[in-house]
């Protein structure tokens, strides 16, 4: 008898299936890659919270600036940033960074010995007379009018790439809006210039409030210098740097005045007068 066995498949057959397999499995790592590639870079681009980053040469930097002494010359010792106003003229900074505004100059968007934005002069300050008598660490906030060092007007890109031809500092690099009531575990972010960089540190981390006044960051390398630098909740303004021991006696636990009713009357002031 013959036996019959079974017939084998066909290599080529067998090889089309295989080929078959392995173009689903790559349109599977295809659209996976794809998935990555959109949802890392977004996870990735801010720095996790608590951690101290050099800020980006963003928009937002744009906005903050440091401040000198006379001069880039004179070298940096405080922070300070531009704030909406009535008319497009006022940075905000601590109060005891205004010890001598006649000389003060404001630097938005300083980076590695280049001010891109220009120098600018203050033009008038407005502390509360809380600061001006006793040095009251919850009034340690301050606002300030600004005009081109050289009395004209500056030429260059805003910070969010458009051109600008101005007199007006927040026409040049935009300002933030002011947001002063917050809640005690508010996430806050923090751009500022250690006076021993040149380039401006950026951290994020959630705040609690150290008292019913002042409200307590953790974030580490805010050294001499980060004194003013915008405390910034969703893109606002919510307070500065400074305040309980002039903001904070180690780099790496920094506080803030809470911004009570004087200090946004301060900013109303400010604005109106500006």
């Amino acid at each position: 008898m013959i036996q019959c066995l079974p017939s084998r498949p066909d290599r080529r057959s067998r090889a089309r299936a295989r080929g078959r397999r392995a173009a689903r499995i790559l349109l599977a790592l295809a659209a996976m890659t794809a998935l990555i590639g959109v949802d890392v870079p977004d996870a990735a681009a801010e720095p996790p919270l608590g951690v101290t980053v050099t800020a980006a040469a963003d928009g937002t930097a744009g906005r903050v600036g440091a401040l000198f002494a006379g001069g880039l010359d004179g070298g940096h010792f405080c922070t300070a940033s531009v704030v909406r106003s009535q008319d497009r003229d006022v940075i905000v900074t601590a109060a005891h960074c205004l010890g001598s505004p006649d000389t003060t100059v404001f630097a938005p968007g300083y980076r590695d010995g280049e001010a891109p934005y220009g120098l600018w002069k203050l033009t008038g300050t407005y502390v509360a007379p809380g600061w001006t008598d006793g040095e009251d660490p919850d009034e340690d906030i301050a606002f300030a009018t600004v005009a081109p060092v050289d009395g004209g007007q500056v030429e260059g890109g805003q910070a969010d790439g458009r051109q600008a031809d101005s007199g007006r500092i927040e026409d040049v690099v935009g300002g933030f809006p002011v947001a002063a009531q917050q809640p005690a575990d508010a996430t806050v972010s923090v751009v500022g210039y250690p006076s021993g960089d040149e380039s401006p540190l950026y951290c994020a981390n959630t705040t609690t409030l150290f008292s019913e006044t002042q409200r307590r960051i953790e974030c580490p390398d805010l050294s001499g210098g980060t004194s003013g630098s915008p405390w910034l909740v969703d893109g606002a303004l919510a307070g500065v740097l400074g305040g309980h021991e002039g903001g904070g006696t180690v780099p790496e636990v920094s506080y803030s005045a809470v911004m009570g009713d004087q200090a946004v009357e301060l900013y109303r002031e400010a604005s109106d007068n500006g």
